[in-house]
């Protein structure tokens, strides 16, 4: 399992692993199952999901999903995720998708997270980053504003969902 662990002193990034399935069954509600999930998680699933984060991790592939951690015990309030490919990116641009539980939302946790992770993404080639927000969850819109993301296209699936694009050049972090 890779140990990788990004923090800014309030909320620790760091891979999914097969012990957080629990906390994420128990965290899941109803608007992470519309916005992200696409539907009610079952203990099968996400360990099977789970494993596949590990997977792509070990192999350096194009998903790295990140457990959003919380204090000293690193308790699990959410999960973020980049695609380093995906269905209607360019070359260099990172999809990143995220959600916390019920009890951590509305602390700024979220956009603490996009940060970190697109951080992260630039340090792994990245130069654009991508939010795809359905324009009906506008708190998921409001994180990536405040995360310095900027409103750009409007894309629709062959389903016709409707999505906004909210885009960040990334930069590699100097210090």
């Amino acid at each position: 399992m890779h140990e990788m662990k990004l923090s800014d002193g309030i909320i620790t990034l760091s891979p999914l692993r097969p012990d957080d399935v629990e906390a994420h069954l128990t965290g899941e509600d109803e608007l992470l199952v519309r916005w992200l999930n696409g539907g009610p998680g079952t203990r099968e699933g996400v360990e099977a999901y789970f494993r596949h984060c590990q997977e792509q991790w070990e192999i350096a592939g194009p998903l790295r999903a990140f457990g959003i951690r919380v204090g000293v015990d690193e308790v699990l309030a959410g999960t973020v995720d980049l695609r380093f490919a995906a269905q209607g990116l360019t070359a260099g641009q990172v999809n990143l998708a995220y959600g916390l539980y019920p009890s951590w939302r509305g602390r700024g946790l979220a956009t603490r997270a996009v940060l970190l992770a697109s951080q992260y993404a630039a340090s792994e080639g990245g130069q654009e980053a991508v939010i795809q927000v359905e324009p009906e969850n506008p708190a998921s819109a409001a994180v990536a504003q405040r995360a310095g993301f900027t409103p750009g296209e409007q894309t629709h699936t062959k389903d016709g969902t409707r999505f906004n694009w909210y885009t960040r050049e990334l930069q590699v972090a100097t210090r």
